[in-house]
């Protein structure tokens, strides 16, 4: 259903992330992988797909690529006045050094 709704609505934020997170959810890690992508080339400000997006790399073992999206959400968060998503943002950075 999301896939639909993503396929007739490309550039709905909100459905896009949706589609990530339930790829995320159903282990289909390469197209969360794509989704997370297309939503943050198009919606650069939606601060959330950075967090989830971030830790599904860490999950993965991507812990470099992990940190690096963890902190353009940090950079965006900022930009946005974000100021709880980055205080979270950055907790995902500091619990990627232990």
């Amino acid at each position: 259903m999301l896939e639909e709704f993503v396929a007739k609505n490309p550039a709905d934020a909100f459905g896009r992330y949706g589609l990530a997170m339930e790829c995320m959810k159903t282990g289909d890690n390469a197209a969360a992988e794509d989704n997370f992508k297309q939503l943050i080339g198009a919606h650069s400000d939606y601060v959330a797909a950075y967090f989830q997006y971030g830790q599904m790399l860490a999950k993965m073992g991507r812990v470099d690529d992990a940190r690096k999206t963890l902190a353009q959400g940090v950079s965006q968060a900022t930009k946005t006045g974000e100021e709880h998503a980055r205080q979270e943002l950055q907790a995902a950075i500091d619990d990627l050094r232990r």
